[in-house]
């Protein structure tokens, strides 16, 4: 089959659409009037990110009612179901009929909801967000939300489906809803330091967490369990933390690049429990114009920790972080804007104030989808340009055909890649691994 995916074609689905639209009221699945009084939502992914997440939906203050909880494993969802109850049992309408268990459990539970928050690991965002968009819902979903071409594709499809549903979808790449990256790269696009010619993206730091082997365990328990260290499932940590960064180069420069390259390796944590994915990514990222952006991310413990995004403009340099820092200078070293640090709000609660408020005002307002595949894709093209260790175009990394789900997802079923008898698991080689 021909694909004709294309960078063009990228950018004018996905740019300028993150964070807000102009407002169009939405009729809600059985309803026929809004603003609404109620809204009941469902939580696909009941680890901490899902948890988390659905305590923010709940501290807007709005009538929302937890009415369904879907995971692959049981006790993830207890974990989830006991630490809601504890200080939203009121708002906590989820019996055992609506705890949902199992590779399918998501549709069962979308099913009795309004709303759905995604947050499983990221490799199964492609299927629960088809399935969301299918059934109607208004969509809250974590990043990245793909780990391969093939996903980033459906993601796109849906993403339009989406859009003529009138369905509001909010994604997690929070710095688009916190106040000193908004009010910086306003001010960038603006031409405050004139037009960027260069920057530098990091996310280094020591590393997650690691879940060890249990005994009795099969392999597609272990890998659903340890996930972060298995690309089917995460994309590499390029892909699941270091796309917060390059989502902001990509913000800054109105679009993603043209071109990836760089090298990678596993140096430090290269241990069984460490899987197939690399410590350590080191790129550059070339844009349609020229600039050129350092892209940098690694997980070596002990190592200086750095996340944050710098930027050189024609007239003056920028920097951010989400710490709260917005900072553009002029090139004699002159402050031009500085953001206001004290007594800002946490993004990760700006987002659901934002949706929610929507929500029950009955307006279409958000569209993230677009963008955040535009993101991910560009953190998948980093992966497969140091899996590979050659340069690739955006369009030859957007049209790649390898397709890392497993043919079935069943506890008994065998994922694609496997541990030798050593137990260690194969890793990309540059210059010899296929990634498109």
């Amino acid at each position: 089959m021909k694909i004709d995916n294309t960078r063009r074609d990228f950018i004018k689905t996905s740019a300028l659409v993150t964070g807000g639209l102009m407002t169009a009221p939405f009729v809600l699945p059985g309803a026929y009037a809004a603003p609404v009084n109620e809204l009941k939502v469902a939580l696909i992914g009941c680890g901490g990110r899902g948890t988390g997440a659905t305590f923010q939906a709940l501290a807007t203050g709005h009538n929302i009612k937890v009415v369904a909880m879907a995971d692959a494993f049981r006790d993830r969802l207890d974990n989830a179901y006991k630490a809601l109850s504890e200080k939203y049992a009121d708002k906590l309408a989820v019996t055992e009929e609506t705890k949902f268990v199992g590779f399918d459990a998501y549709k069962n539970a979308m099913a009795l909801a309004d709303v759905v928050i995604l947050a499983t690991p990221p490799g199964f965002r492609p299927m629960h967000f088809e399935e969301a968009v299918k059934q109607g819902k208004q969509i809250f979903m974590e990043k990245p939300v793909a780990v391969d071409a093939v996903g980033i594709r459906k993601v796109l499809k849906a993403a339009e489906e989406a859009k003529a549903k009138k369905l509001n979808v909010v994604v997690g790449l929070q710095r688009h809803y916190q106040a000193n990256y908004i009010e910086t790269i306003k001010r960038i696009h603006n031409g405050d330091i004139g037009d960027i010619i260069n920057g530098q993206v990091y996310w280094n730091d020591g590393g997650v967490w690691v879940r060890e082997r249990q005994p009795g365990q099969t392999e597609m328990e272990y890998q659903m369990r340890n996930w972060y260290y298995f690309n089917w499932l995460c994309g590499d940590h390029i892909n699941e933390q270091h796309v917060h960064n390059i989502d902001v180069a990509n913000w800054v420069k109105q679009g993603p690049p043209v071109k990836a390259e760089g090298t990678g390796g596993r140096l430090i944590r290269t241990g069984k429990e460490n899987g197939e994915i690399f410590d350590h990514h080191v790129l550059t990222y070339t844009y349609a114009d020229g600039s050129v952006i350092h892209s940098e991310c690694r997980h070596f413990p002990g190592a200086q920790n750095r996340v944050d995004e710098s930027f050189q403009g024609t007239k003056g340099t920028a920097y951010l972080s989400a710490g709260n820092y917005g900072i553009l200078k002029d090139w004699k070293g002159n402050m031009l804007y500085e953001h206001d640090r004290k007594n800002q709000p946490n993004p990760y609660q700006v987002e659901h104030d934002q949706l929610w408020a929507a929500l029950f005002a009955g307006e279409y307002k958000f569209a993230d989808a677009q963008n955040a595949a535009n993101s991910t894709m560009t953190a998948i093209m980093g992966r497969y340009a140091t899996y590979s260790g050659k340069p690739l175009t955006f369009d030859e990394a957007l049209n790649g055909q390898v397709d890392l789900m497993p043919e079935t997802l069943a506890w008994d079923a065998m994922p694609k890649v496997l541990p030798g008898p050593d137990m260690y698991y194969p890793h990309a080689i540059p210059g010899k691994t296929k990634v498109v």
